[in-house]
């Protein structure tokens, strides 16, 4: 043994025990600091899977390889420092024995070779993140650097000491194999030194047996010195994430809070105190000093978990890069906060425990520092920061060693709102709108069932059309947005459409339906929240929900994932999902377009909620790809790596006041595409990204055809297309070939050319019945026909009772004169005639219009009395002359050789009186739906429950319960059946339907 090896086995030992003292008192404190935290529950349960989750993240590098060349380059760096720990322990050795090899494995050539591959992979990985480093410097890319904001001689001191490791563990063996040559031994080969022989022939070749000795316990002492020097520091600097992640990473990933693997994403965190979730039960009888511990107001009010969290932040900037709010020149990037409250953490913790009289001023500063404030508070997060939040999930999804970002903000934004009652004005709003009229809005919710108004088929509701959702397949979830809001209105009526089509048996809860409480929870109003939930959930359990579909991404994330608290276990579909399914199952068939139609372009933004909140990413893609006649471009940001469209965590109710706009950004991608036609799965993307589209439109930089769209209103348009003008004229030709085959096969030929009138024949004129009497004339024939008997003569009309009569046409919507006669003697409206006053005219009697055909309707209450008094004076035989009259007529117009046009009713001139609707666009709400207009102008201000609009309302609701309908099997009044008819009419002799009267309210509440 020489003296340059005992010399250097003492400095060895001394170092290392040095370094280990060092590391002890540090971890020691770590775990202090640690420990100082709230309770995390759920955090230990199945360790069996948190171990198997571990391995696989930690070993296979499954985060790491989000970004591939970075992962692949990490894993050799990772790979080595395992190896690297190996070759220290065998530095010990070397420095008292140049000729040390490990015992049995020490000649293995599987071991060999692994040891020779990792020690170059080792310092190939490191170069590549030093060289990856430099490239993305801020000195080059400023705030678009992912390096931003970190710690840099952390950073380069940590690289140094990995590739000084590496290069020591590939020159000892290279100096291994020349010590071994020189003895003239075996192993000298290539075969056991495959990848640092060469070296040792080029480099050490000169040297002697003793002079290779030497350099063997050099390069040991240098691998010892190196680790011990990097154990030393990070002890001393116990909040060096860029080092400790190595420890602390593989605790962190075992505790994360989903047990599968997946992200912290999804359903928001639970409210904790005192480790037990809080409920509206258990909040109600918090003590003062209890409530004021809601959400995080303090650094030690974090969960350990929490705190592990900073610690294990390796200040890559991953999340900062892909962060919607730093993009956009707004100063929150994840990386930064939790650096911040990571220094803040590990430097209040430990005064905690320390005598408030022996503390500096600058430690009673920092004990005394507000966690959220700006730079005069001395805050430790700015609020800026904290609300510029959107609750994407683009920093959970990107973090390689799962911290829960967005977690950690909303807790604290629970704090803000809970207890300090400090949060943005433009919040207000929404919380208004959300406690009194159960959506942010602030809209009527007797308006729930505005949107289905238009449709051509009916949409059954719970409680009015079905019992419970144990009748039908599915609950349509339309949301707040899709209810009140005008263009998610649209997607609302596509998606019943294509449902309808498809044949899927579905209802909803119309007005029995709350907003389900996102915005308010992600805003820190978890007290709202609960009330809409559990409101929520018991109606889902009184009516058994099962089975939901949902438009929006913010209420289907909420309803799958968060209604679990609340004892309700739902499956919960996002539309594309659905209709998606009905396709590939051939119950919707998109039709390719004509010849002549030129083919669009379209592109899909994926909602966060329903791409990495919840892995929906390939059925909304696969939808628009089974519609013909369009072809798909992506954007640069997409699926995992989406780019938020600003909406989310309540931003959709806030404004941006500092950088750019997020919304414009991402639409600024969407049309560098060259899309036509920008496809998104949300109505709070739509809302944005169509405002952003507006603004580019208004200033040039984007086509005006280009269109925001959403994926259901894509499908309907392609289902509903016309065939082509081929598919068309070979439906034709199929036709005109049956029709040939029918006539030679047998049939009799005149009759089938009568059949088809020639093209010269031309209808009597005579026959030919007025526009607006045809649909309600044919349908009165149809319905006021009696049920004969067995035995009647059924060429004879059945007689009935002028009351009944009466009812009949009032069901038809048709005036009866005194002879009973419908229609028979009334002009026509003149076009300049408002719908509603032609459908007045019709209910007056036919007496009055024959004696005066171009006098103008009577006023409302001269009509009442005038019906009444003629009605009085009828007599119950006149009455059945009449009868038998209307239905002579009728029976003689429907047997006429000539057809009759059917032509298209008018507006308000609905067949069934109780399903009449007069189109209005009054009844459509008028809201901003753009980020620009000016907050103080939010409806939610302007309605309230205590209204004098709303008691009007409540008022006209008692007025027409006044109305009793005749019991079945009643003797009918004539004279209260006419009063009746009349009292649905306005003063002015226009009929309005219940729509028309409910927009009239709102109306008046607007003004109001």
């Amino acid at each position: 043994m020489s003296t340059l090896s005992i010399v250097a086995g003492i400095i060895s030992l001394a170092v290392t025990a040095v370094a280990v003292y060092l590391a002890v008192v540090g971890i020691r404190q770590m775990l202090r600091i640690i420990r100082a935290g709230q309770p995390a529950v759920g955090r230990t349960d199945q360790p069996a899977k948190r171990i198997g989750t571990m391995l696989k993240e930690t070993v296979l590098h499954t985060r790491m390889l989000q970004w591939t060349f970075v992962g692949v380059m990490h894993w050799f760096v990772f790979a080595g420092f395992i190896y690297l720990s190996t070759a220290v322990l065998s530095g010990y050795f070397q420095v008292w024995d140049p000729h040390f090899l490990l015992p049995i494995i020490g000649t293995w050539y599987p071991f060999i070779w692994l040891t020779d591959l990792l020690a170059w992979l080792t310092v190939i990985g490191i170069a590549a993140l030093i060289y990856i480093r430099q490239k993305n410097h801020p000195r080059k890319l400023d705030r678009k650097s992912r390096f931003f904001g970190s710690t840099f001689w952390q950073a380069y001191f940590v690289e140094l000491i990995i590739l000084g490791e590496g290069l020591a563990g590939v020159f000892i063996r290279a100096a291994e194999y020349r010590l071994l040559q020189t003895e003239g031994s075996d192993h000298a080969n290539f075969a056991h030194f495959p990848l640092t022989g060469w070296i040792g022939e080029t480099l050490f070749g000169g040297l002697s047996g003793s002079g290779t000795e030497t350099l063997i316990v050099l390069l040991a002492l240098s691998k010892v010195l190196m680790a011990m020097v990097w154990l030393a520091v990070i002890s001393r600097n116990i909040s060096m994430g860029v080092a400790w992640h190595r420890f602390s990473a593989w605790f962190n990933i075992y505790f994360k809070r989903e047990v599968d693997g997946g992200t912290a994403l999804g359903g928001l965190v639970p409210l904790y105190l005192n480790g037990e979730r809080l409920d509206m039960e258990k909040m109600e009888d918090l003590e003062e000093e209890d409530f004021e511990k809601l959400g995080v107001g303090k650094v030690e009010d974090f969960s350990w978990k929490g705190i592990l969290d900073f610690t294990t932040c390796t200040e890559c900037g991953r999340c900062q890069s892909q962060c919607p709010a730093w993009n956009t020149e707004k100063p929150l990037s994840p990386k930064l906060l939790m650096m911040g409250l990571r220094e803040h953490a590990y430097a209040k913790v430990p005064l905690l425990e320390k005598d408030a009289d022996t503390l500096t001023e600058d430690e009673k500063r920092e004990l005394e520092r507000p966690l959220i404030g700006d730079e005069d508070l001395f805050g430790v997060i700015d609020p800026d920061v904290l609300w510029s939040c959107t609750n994407c999930g683009a920093c959970v999804q990107q973090c390689p060693v799962d911290i829960e970002h967005v977690d950690h903000i909303d807790n604290m934004r629970r704090y803000q709102v809970l207890v300090e009652s400090n949060f943005p004005t433009e919040l207000n709003n929404i919380f208004k709108g959300l406690e009194r009229k159960g959506n942010p809005w602030g809209m009527n919710p007797k308006n729930r069932m505005d949107w289905a108004k238009d449709l051509d088929f009916e949409v059954k509701q719970v409680g009015a059309d079905v019992e419970s959702l144990d009748e039908v397949e599915w609950l349509f979830w339309v949301g707040c947005a899709g209810a009140f809001e005008d263009r998610a209105k649209k997607t609302t009526q596509a998606v019943a459409e294509l449902l309808n089509i498809a044949g899927v048996d579905f209802a909803v809860l119309g007005d029995g339906e709350t907003c389900t409480g996102d915005s308010a929870r992600r805003a820190g109003n978890e007290i709202v929240f609960m009330q809409l939930a559990m409101e929520n959930v018991e109606v889902f359990k009184e009516t058994k929900v099962k089975k939901v579909v949902s438009t929006c991404a913010h209420c289907f994330n909420t309803l799958k994932n968060e209604y679990k608290e609340f004892g309700v276990e739902l499956e919960v579909v996002h539309h594309t999902q659905l209709l998606n399914r009905l396709v590939r199952e051939g119950k919707l068939q998109p039709v390719a377009p004509g010849a002549g139609e030129a083919e669009k372009t379209i592109t899909y933004h994926d909602p966060c909620f329903l791409g990495r909140h919840n892995q929906v990413y390939e059925p909304p893609r696969e939808l628009l790809g089974a519609i013909p006649g369009s072809t798909y471009a992506e954007m640069p940001r997409h699926s995992e790596k989406s780019f938020c469209c600003g909406a989310g965590g309540a931003r959709m109710w806030m404004e941006e006041t500092i950088g750019s706009r997020i919304n414009i950004n991402r639409t600024e991608e969407a049309i560098a595409t060259g899309a036509d036609q920008i496809a998104v799965g949300c109505p709070f993307c739509r809302v944005m990204l169509s405002d952003g589209l507006t603004a580019k439109q208004a200033d040039g930089e984007a086509r005006v055809e280009v269109e925001v769209l959403d994926v259901a209103q894509m499908l309907l348009a392609s289902v509903k297309r016309e065939p082509s003008a081929e598919e068309s004229e070979a439906i034709v030709s199929e036709a005109e070939a049956a029709t040939a085959a029918a006539a030679t096969g047998g049939g009799d030929e005149d009759k089938a050319t009568e059949a088809e009138p020639d093209a010269a024949a031309e209808a009597d004129p005579e026959t030919l019945t007025d526009t607006a009497d045809v649909g309600a004339a044919a349908e009165a024939t149809e319905t006021g026909e009696a049920e004969p008997e067995a035995n009647a003569d059924l060429d004879e009309p059945v007689s009935a009772g002028r009351e009944e009569d009466v009812a009949v046409a009032a069901e038809s919507n048709i005036a009866v004169d005194d002879e009973g006669k419908g229609h028979g003697a009334v002009e026509p409206p003149s076009e300049e005639e408002p719908e509603a006053e032609q459908s007045a005219d019709d209910s007056e009697p036919a007496a009055a219009e024959a004696a005066e055909a171009e006098a103008t309707p009577a006023p409302a209450d001269e009509q009442e009395a005038s019906e009444t008094e003629e009605t009085a004076e009828s007599t119950e035989a006149e009455d059945t002359e009449n009868v038998s009259d209307t239905l002579t007529t009728a029976e003689s117009t429907a047997a006429d050789d000539e057809p009759t046009p059917d032509p298209e009713p008018e507006a308000g001139d609905a067949t069934d009186p109780e399903e009449e609707s007069v189109p209005s666009k009054d009844d459509r709400p008028e809201i901003p739906a753009t980020k620009e207009n000016d907050p103080d102008e939010s409806p939610a201000e302007e309605i309230f429950d205590d209204s004098p609009t709303a008691d009007d309302d409540s008022d006209r609701e008692e007025e027409r319960g006044a109305i009793t309908p005749v019991e079945e099997g009643a003797e009918p009044d004539p004279v209260a059946e006419d009063v009746a008819e009349l009292s649905e009419e306005n003063p002015s002799g226009s009929e309005l339907s219940d729509s028309a009267t409910q927009a009239a309210a709102d109306e008046d509440d607007d003004k109001s």
